[in-house]
């Protein structure tokens, strides 16, 4: 399947997220072994790209994005459907000591 974001083609799906984002994901996610100085200025440009209007609808994006990752790819998270409790009343019988 071919990803294409405004007229580019994502190769990757890292890329599609960074086209479709605007933003490199390791922004929001960091690196492995990063030290808490990179940490911390990488938390800083991410405050100031949210600050910017033309990120405003930004977190939204990101969890419309997230929200289809997992729908597409729910192994990822090793995510299983779990039984529905079945509604109603359970008759106890006896006198509450």
């Amino acid at each position: 399947m071919k990803y294409i974001v405004a007229g580019h083609q994502a190769v990757t799906d890292a890329e599609f997220a960074e086209l479709a984002l605007g933003t490199p994901v390791e922004l929001w996610l960091g690196v492995e072994g990063e030290s808490e100085m990179e940490r911390a200025a990488r938390l800083d440009a991410a405050r100031d790209i949210l600050t910017d209007p033309e990120y405003q609808e930004l977190p939204d994006d990101l969890i419309r994005l997230a929200a289809r990752v997992i729908d597409d790819h729910p192994d990822l998270f090793n995510v299983v459907p779990l039984a529905r409790p079945i509604r109603g009343r359970v008759a106890r019988r006896g006198v509450a000591a």
